[in-house]
């Protein structure tokens, strides 16, 4: 960078460091200092891109000065190469996660870990609470996986005690709000939000034969359920076409039921980024969705934003956000011949998928944006890093109660 470029940038970082002063110093009290524990970008999935969202978002909130530790931090120059080893990987960068939160946590008054399942949970929100713990810190651990009631089922004696450790439990949905309770744990709602101006809208009164599903092509999502539903409805529908967005370990096999089921028109387009996403949704007319496992995706609300009309399995959490035949269409986990005789419904049926598409995109915009959800957030941090404020004031129950009403 030029001399010139980097006084430029120096003088930009002056400006933003000065405006958020003022902003804190407009409050009577000093800035809560939260630290986001959650994966980078580099694990592409639903964790990394709602915690580079949160991030984003609540750098913006005066009252906050906000963090982000990630999970699996690059390691510099040469040492990156170990990155590539299959099993050094998991030790070398778990050894550099654990040394900086040793370095970081201290500075905070809020440690907000992200969490999965399973030896996910171990490897990298435990030890962030462990840390926080030790400092002295107020932890939120934000828990988001669908597979959480046979993690719990399985992890009695560890991850349940593990999570009393955290001073609040925050869930995306009321599905998981009821998981937790089952196992004594009590947990919040708030809702995952999508950034509804980088997704373009277009109606759709009359749906192409367009199909999308953009999940992992891991088991849990089913992606091989999608292509035996595309395969009954290119019987109905030869012209119909398949859009797959994901990557993961079934993508050979995937591609070799493509083949064995005779399918056409069917395009494997591989790992796609967050900002590339959208132009996937616009491209296609019908969001098709089969996961036999799941919490809240992002991408059922998404679609919603994109108005394009979905269908999907009832699995997990999916019916606490998808209303059948109001937001969505909506079958059985498993059943290949229900999701295709719902696609070519939204086809055929006159009306049908606008006033879904409508509907869900009204629900969106209501329930499922940032101006919806940041107070929570807000009220939440300080509830927590100030006790003489009531956890039951911090704003997350009334999403909760209306999601259930919804």
């Amino acid at each position: 960078m030029s001399g010139t470029g980097s006084a430029t940038a120096r003088r930009s970082r002056r400006a933003r460091r000065s405006a958020a002063d003022r902003g804190a110093s407009s409050t009577s009290e000093p800035r809560i200092r939260v630290c986001i524990v959650a994966p980078s970008l580099d694990i592409l999935g639903g964790q990394a891109v709602q915690a580079q969202r949160l991030l984003t978002r609540l750098r913006e909130a005066p009252s906050l000065d906000v963090a982000f530790l990630p999970v699996n931090p690059r390691l510099p120059g040469p040492l990156r190469l170990l990155q590539r080893v299959k099993y050094v990987r998991t030790v070398v960068t778990s050894v550099a996660y654990g040394l900086s939160l040793l370095r970081e946590l201290r500075r905070h008054d809020v440690v907000h870990a992200f969490s999965a399942s399973y030896t996910s949970f171990l490897l990298a929100p435990l030890p962030a609470m462990l840390v926080a713990k030790l400092y002295g810190k107020t932890v939120v651990l934000n828990y988001r996986s669908g597979e959480a009631e046979d993690h719990l089922s399985r992890s009695r004696r560890v991850a349940v005690p593990a999570m009393r450790l955290a001073d609040a439990i925050v869930v995306p949905s009321g599905y998981l709000v009821d998981v937790f309770g089952r196992f004594g744990l009590a947990a919040h709602a708030i809702f995952n939000f999508v950034e509804v101006e980088r997704i373009a809208y277009r109606a759709r009164p009359r749906p192409r034969p367009v199909f999308l599903s953009n999940r992992n092509l891991e088991p849990l999502y089913n992606v091989g359920g999608v292509l035996r539903a595309f395969a009954l409805i290119q019987r109905h529908v030869p012209e119909a076409s398949l859009i797959i967005a994901g990557f993961g370990s079934q993508r050979t096999e995937l591609e070799a039921l493509v083949g064995s089921f005779g399918l056409r028109n069917v395009e494997f387009v591989g790992r796609v980024p967050p900002e590339a996403m959208p132009a996937l949704y616009d491209r296609a007319d019908v969001y098709l969705n089969a996961p036999d496992i799941d919490n809240m995706p992002n991408s059922i609300i998404e679609a919603y934003a994109a108005g394009l009309p979905v269908v999907t399995s009832d699995a997990g959490g999916i019916p606490y956000i998808v209303a059948h035949e109001r937001t969505g269409l909506m079958v059985r986990r498993g059943d290949a011949e229900g999701m295709a005789a719902a696609a070519v419904r939204l086809l055929e049926e006159p009306g049908l998928a606008a006033t879904l598409a409508a509907n869900a995109r009204a629900e969106c915009l209501a329930k499922y944006v940032w101006p919806a959800v940041r107070g929570e957030w807000e009220r939440l941090y300080a509830a927590l890093a100030r006790p003489e404020r009531a956890l039951a004031g911090a704003g997350v129950q009334p999403a909760v109660e209306q999601e259930r009403r919804a």
